[in-house]
């Protein structure tokens, strides 16, 4: 299980990179525990574990939304934890974030919906499709049309399958043209078959922009089919991390079990 990859120095390609991270909710709730990892670019790496184990805590942390309370984030050569105002909404910019819940505005069209995407890089308020600039709207429907949805344009979002909202959702990520991806259980709430179609969906995407993809999963199969690394989460300690190639189903499964402790150790 100890499968831990090393953290010592910096690569070239290095997009994300936790120095001994840890994060307090306060004096009794330690969500991240010594957590160091990094991430190169063009890498599809899956979180795995428990609820409450840390996925959510250390996606949030890689674009600002949370700070550590110790050690050092950084992410496109940004010391998240130290930045703050325009250096984090200019980093924000470049990272694209898929949730669970998709947070669509069902009363808008899908089209509308997509065009938020790109509210970071344009100035003023919107009110309607048609004040953004022709352009942001035609870059809308190729996104749309990237993931099979063109055809639903001009439907209100809350019309939509909860696999359409999905890839609703992916199409605004890809509005702001980010460098990473992050998804945050973005298929917890869908069938299994739909569930497969949105994750081939953001693979194949991720290949296609050499997109740097970090997502947590519950869906172990998933995460060995779709990913190329896994990292395992346990009470906030990285307890595995290996790439996928090798990784037996069962030593995945393993992070799951509630009976017994994983053995946690220090990247080497």
């Amino acid at each position: 299980m100890q499968r831990l990859l090393s953290v010592e120095g910096s690569a070239p390609d290095e997009v994300v990179r936790f120095e001994r991270v840890s994060k307090r909710f306060g004096p009794e709730l330690l969500a991240l525990n010594e957590v160091s990892l990094s991430v190169r670019a063009g890498e599809v790496a899956v979180l795995l574990g428990l609820s409450g184990s840390g996925k959510s805590t250390l996606l949030r942390h890689v674009d600002g939304l949370q700070r550590p309370s110790s050690g050092s984030v950084t992410v496109l050569g940004t010391d998240v934890g130290r930045r703050g105002g325009s250096e984090l909404r200019r980093l924000r910019r470049r990272i694209g974030f898929v949730f669970q819940q998709f947070h669509l505005v069902g009363s808008l069209t899908v089209l509308e919906n997509v065009c938020t995407g790109a509210l970071g890089g344009l100035r003023g308020p919107r009110l309607g499709l048609f004040s953004y600039p022709k352009a942001v709207r035609h870059e809308a429907l190729g996104h749309l049309e990237r993931v099979g949805l063109a055809d639903r344009a001009f439907q209100r979002a809350d019309t939509l399958s909860g696999g359409q909202q999905q890839r609703v959702a992916v199409a605004r990520a890809l509005m702001q043209n980010p460098e990473i991806l992050l998804a945050d259980e973005p298929v917890a709430s869908l069938d299994p078959e739909t569930s497969a179609q949105v994750m081939s969906l953001i693979r194949e995407i991720s290949a296609e922009r050499k997109l740097t993809v970090l997502c947590s999963l519950h869906q172990v199969d998933l995460a060995l089919s779709w990913g190329d690394r896994v990292i395992g989460l346990r009470a906030g300690c990285v307890v595995l991390d290996t790439p996928v190639a090798g990784l037996g189903r069962d030593e995945a499964m393993s992070l799951y079990s509630r009976v017994g402790a994983l053995p946690v150790a220090a990247a080497v």
